[in-house]
């Protein structure tokens, strides 16, 4: 069996307070290979911060400790600033939530993907530039030469997340992490870019972090997904198996979904259960 790309074990995410310490992550455990991983549950649970803590991209309030949290064989929690600097983008990239926050209102488009490949490989302007405009039809932009010289401003909803792909595919990482990269936009368009993503994600044989609200879309998506609550995982099920998955706080996610085959007249709002904090994570029908 393959080694995983990311190892976390027992990791810990707190804010330290005047008065108190509050523990946004609460000693979760998984790995991540050359696979889909979902990460859903609702907001406030961890997904995000998960995710950025990877990367070391923490707020400096907050304390971060773990057994594990390694990356290809290299320890995270001990890696410098400088190590940091080189694995990110490089090695693991993070495609945010909205790219209007994400991309520099100021720089043409072209120019920021290119500089995100220069910043990693000691090329020339000129070959750095043919692989932008490669890597903006690879996402499937018309007329990449133009798209390239556009401002963010310029762009559509969906356009800017295909550039945002763009740009963090084109050093092409060994590990993504997409935190909602869909949610902004409509069916049609949320639709291709996954598809854009699989193809570039199997093509690489990556492994993809995705962090979701979308249940139904992440078990037609992932090979496998986490259920995190209140900075817990509580299930760890491969993405076929969803729709039978045994953590009652999965179930009552599940039960809040509008279906088309079954008439409803009001959705189930899911109940918690403090126990929940301190139970089992289920992992493919098996309590640990």
């Amino acid at each position: 069996m393959a080694k995983p790309l990311l190892e976390v074990e027992d990791l810990f995410v707190s804010f330290r307070g005047a008065h108190r310490t509050t523990q946004a992550v609460r000693g979760i455990s998984f790995n991540v290979g050359r696979e889909k991983v979902g990460i859903v549950g609702e907001s406030g649970s961890g997904k995000s911060l998960t995710g950025r803590t990877v990367l070391k991209l923490t707020p400096k309030a907050a304390h971060i400790d773990a057994k594990r949290l390694s990356f290809d064989g290299i320890d995270l929690l001990a890696a410098s600033e400088r190590q940091m600097r080189s694995i990110r983008g490089n090695r693991i990239s993070m495609i945010l939530q909205d790219p209007k926050f994400s991309l520099n209102p100021l720089m043409r488009v072209g120019q920021q993907i290119t500089e995100a490949y220069r910043l990693h490989h000691k090329v020339g302007r000129r070959e750095a530039e043919a692989r932008a405009l490669a890597m903006l039809e690879a996402v499937k932009i018309r007329d990449p030469d133009r798209v390239y010289q556009l401002f963010p401003h310029e762009v559509s909803g969906g356009m800017g997340q295909r550039i945002m792909i763009a740009m963090m595919l084109i050093p092409e990482p060994d590990l993504i992490i997409a935190d909602e990269p869909t949610s902004a936009l409509d069916v049609t368009v949320r639709r291709q870019v996954l598809t854009i993503l699989d193809e570039l994600v199997t093509r690489r044989g990556a492994g993809l972090m995705f962090i979701s609200h979308d249940l139904n879309l992440v078990a037609d998506f992932c090979d496998r997904v986490l259920v995190m609550y209140a900075g817990r995982i509580m299930e760890d099920i491969a993405a076929r198996d969803l729709r039978n998955a045994r953590h009652p706080y999965t179930r009552a996610l599940l039960d809040s979904l509008p279906r088309l085959d079954r008439a409803t007249d009001m959705l189930q709002v899911p109940s918690r259960d403090p126990a929940w904090l301190d139970g089992p994570t289920i992992r493919s029908g098996v309590a640990t």
